[in-house]
């Protein structure tokens, strides 16, 4: 049946079965003058020029511009003006000796397509210009200057990198790290960076700084860790510095909500003998892994500092804890306060009483749980243990560090008073704008520098 309903006559039948037969042969081009491969070059002739296009290329037909009509100078009145060309409309691709809907044969070629020019800009003044502006300065890059009249010996760029093997890439420790912080009423700022010395001489950062949060909200506790390694040369295959922040942060995560309460409850006796022991527990794992490197524990071991702030806006109260030398800093009111005691020769004991009347308490003498891989208990740390829960001011900026920068800030006057300076007027400072600061550089002090700077809003 047709579309019309109509029944198709026979032979309509026998000429669509011999089209789509698919066992006659190919009959292959006609050579009778209306034969369908005549009327398709006879349609390939009017979009292209058959002359030069073969089958399955592409021609690119352009029409030729109108000749204009002839005029004499007489007529005109003179030489004709210039005309300006009229703009040739895009170009008609056409394809000559294949159907629309067949793909082109042939490798695939680039297409361009045009672009529409720019809008054209204002027109300019009638007035005569006026001379160029010179443009304003970008931001200042973050420099690292030096004190004194001349400059350190080493250079303030890392010259080689530390080396290592297969077994020792898990203790590497990068050149240089950063943190920062807003939590509470404080803004938190924290850097480590390879002293010159061992900088230009291929050794590992020896200094370590952990900076951690625990819990959520306000019951939140921030903990800042600043441990300092061995001295230089002693070869130690493992930083015992950053086994010491790994394990003290350890330790207060697992009890961050019983300390986070004290702290914001001001209970002072059992912070002091709580983190007491967590201290304790800390140097007794540094000595039973000196133990499994078959070192004295004298040779593995560092100098550690803590800081633990509150993350609720009204609570103030700053808790510093911590075994070994380097440096606590207060600058309040433009000048710049050393909270650390001195301690006597001795080492075993010191004036609690601090800048201000703010109490210090040291050893306790909290024995050490003993250690499995003794059999006798773990004598106590040559340095006594240092506590002090102080209540910060709005604009205080309370500074912890390790050794490598609290020499130069008791034996170098100028560093402190430039470092007053940058910190007292603005603010807290950018990541990078404190990293240049605590990398100021004093002619004999080369080692690792590693501080936390807590700005009081």
């Amino acid at each position: 049946m047709s579309q019309q309903g109509e029944k198709p006559a026979a032979h309509e039948d026998d000429w669509w079965r011999r089209l789509y037969d698919e066992a006659a042969p190919d009959t292959g081009p006609s050579g009778a003058a209306d034969s369908l491969d005549a009327r398709f070059d006879s349609a390939s002739d009017t979009v292209g020029d058959t002359g030069a296009a073969r089958a399955d290329d592409a021609v690119t037909v352009v029409p030729l511009p109108q000749p204009r009509p002839a005029e004499t100078e007489a007529e005109a009145g003179g030489p004709p003006e210039p005309q300006a060309p009229e703009p040739e409309p895009h170009p008609r691709t056409a394809t000559a000796g294949r159907a629309p809907w067949e793909a082109p044969a042939g490798p695939s070629r680039p297409q361009t397509f045009a672009v529409r020019p720019p809008p054209p800009g204002p027109p300019a003044a009638e007035s005569s210009p006026e001379p160029p502006q010179a443009q304003a300065p970008g931001p200042a890059r973050p420099a690292v200057g030096h004190i004194g009249d001349r400059p350190p010996t080493y250079d303030s760029e890392p010259a080689a990198l530390p080396a290592s093997g297969p077994d020792d890439l898990d203790d590497l420790l990068p050149d240089t790290v950063v943190d920062g912080a807003r939590h509470g009423a404080y803004t938190l700022r924290a850097a480590s960076v390879r002293g010159d010395s061992a900088r230009f001489r291929g050794e590992p950062r020896r200094d370590a700084l952990l900076t951690a949060r625990f819990g959520d909200g306000d019951s939140a506790l921030v903990l800042v860790a600043v441990a300092g390694g061995g001295p230089r040369g002693t070869g130690q295959s493992r930083p015992a510095a950053a086994d010491a922040c790994r394990w003290i942060g350890g330790a207060v995560a697992r009890s961050h909500a019983r300390l986070s309460d004290d702290i914001r409850a001001g209970r002072r006796g059992d912070l002091k003998s709580g983190l007491h022991r967590l201290t304790d527990r800390t140097y007794g794992k540094l000595r039973a892994r000196a133990a499994e490197l078959g070192l004295e524990p004298s040779a593995y071991t560092a100098g550690l500092r803590c800081l633990l702030l509150s993350a609720d806006p009204e609570c103030r109260i700053r808790v510093f804890f911590g075994i070994g030398p380097g440096g606590l800093f207060r600058l309040r009111d433009g000048a710049w306060q050393d909270l650390d005691p001195v301690l006597p020769a001795t080492g075993n004991a010191a004036s609690e009483e601090g800048p201000g009347g703010d109490r210090l308490t040291m050893d306790l003498h909290i024995t050490t749980p003993p250690s499995p891989y003794a059999g006798n208990p773990p004598p106590s740390p040559a340095e006594p243990f240092r506590f002090r829960a102080s209540v910060a001011r709005p604009g205080d900026t309370l500074l912890l560090c390790g050794n490598g920068l609290a020499e130069p800030m008791r034996g170098e006057p100028a560093l402190a008073r430039e470092l007053a300076r940058r910190w007292a007027a603005d603010g807290p400072p950018g990541l990078p704008a404190y990293l240049a600061d605590t990398q100021l550089r004093t002619k004999g002090y080369a080692d690792d520098r590693t501080s936390a700077a807590v700005w009081e809003a």
